[in-house]
């Protein structure tokens, strides 16, 4: 008797979004194996952060399902988020708190109890290399410091899941270095990652499966490997999107 597949961590169904006449996403479905670092790609408009969004309870699809751990996420909100660590791209944070205090808020909204919730928050503080900062208020924080700060209110509850839009956009190299260190070690420990980039390189080196998105629809999704069919992850994703424009640009932009 062979074992039942482990079903995925992410299960996207036929995801849906139109803006008007525009169809940002199209139909999309997608699986995220349990315990994978998943890249999620594509140019400008493609329709990631509207994919995520959809899939992490912060907008409705128009059509199409969304499951957690085959929770779905718009019938059963509430447990189905309560697994998910979610770096939005632009969402605000409450800024008029200190980030200590930010954190705190966060873990009392999910229910930590009280007993744990210093101890969590000055892990995060330090893992974070936020300790100088803890007691300022985040909107004085750089960009940088609020994407770090964003990034420990999405792992205060231990979520199973956690979806990452850009999340090393701003980030210094140290604190990113940082950064791939502790989502590394939540992958191993089978913690799941699906991360929204633009750079080909980060997701190269960092993910073992990647999804190339364009127009609303995926192209390509499969293993780092099978996506990339012997080429460079860059190489693959430009052949699969176009775009490329084989000119030398204007005569007047040459140096004489």
């Amino acid at each position: 008797m062979t074992d039942a597949p482990t079903p995925p961590a992410l299960h996207w169904e036929g995801l849906t979004k139109r803006f008007g006449e525009k169809l940002a996403v199209d139909t999309l479905t997608l699986d995220v194996p349990q315990g994978s670092f998943y890249g999620f790609v594509g140019p400008n408009g493609a329709g990631k952060t509207t994919t995520l969004s959809m899939a992490t309870g912060l907008l409705r699809p128009d059509g199409g399902r969304a499951f957690v751990h085959g929770v779905d996420v718009w019938a059963e909100p509430v447990r189905a988020k309560s697994m998910i660590g979610n770096l939005a791209d632009g969402v605000r944070l409450f800024d008029r708190l200190t980030g200590e205090q930010l954190l705190t808020y966060t873990a009392m909204m999910f229910g930590i109890a009280r007993d744990e919730i210093a101890g969590r928050v000055a892990d995060l503080i330090a893992m974070m290399d936020l300790r100088e900062a803890a007691g300022t208020m985040v909107a004085d924080y750089s960009a940088g410091m609020t994407k770090k700060t964003a990034l420990a209110c999405a792992l205060v509850h231990a979520p199973r899941v956690l979806v990452l839009d850009e999340p090393f956009e701003s980030v210094d190299p140290v604190s990113a270095a940082n950064i791939e260190d502790v989502l590394r070690g939540y992958t191993t420990a089978g913690g799941t990652v699906i991360v929204s980039s633009h750079s080909m390189d980060l997701v190269q080196r960092m993910c073992d499966h990647v999804a190339v998105i364009a127009a609303g629809r995926v192209l390509a999704a499969g293993t780092i490997d099978q996506v990339r069919d012997g080429q460079t992850l860059q190489d693959r994703f430009v052949s699969l999107v176009g775009g490329r424009h084989a000119t030398e640009g204007p005569q007047w932009l040459r140096p004489s």
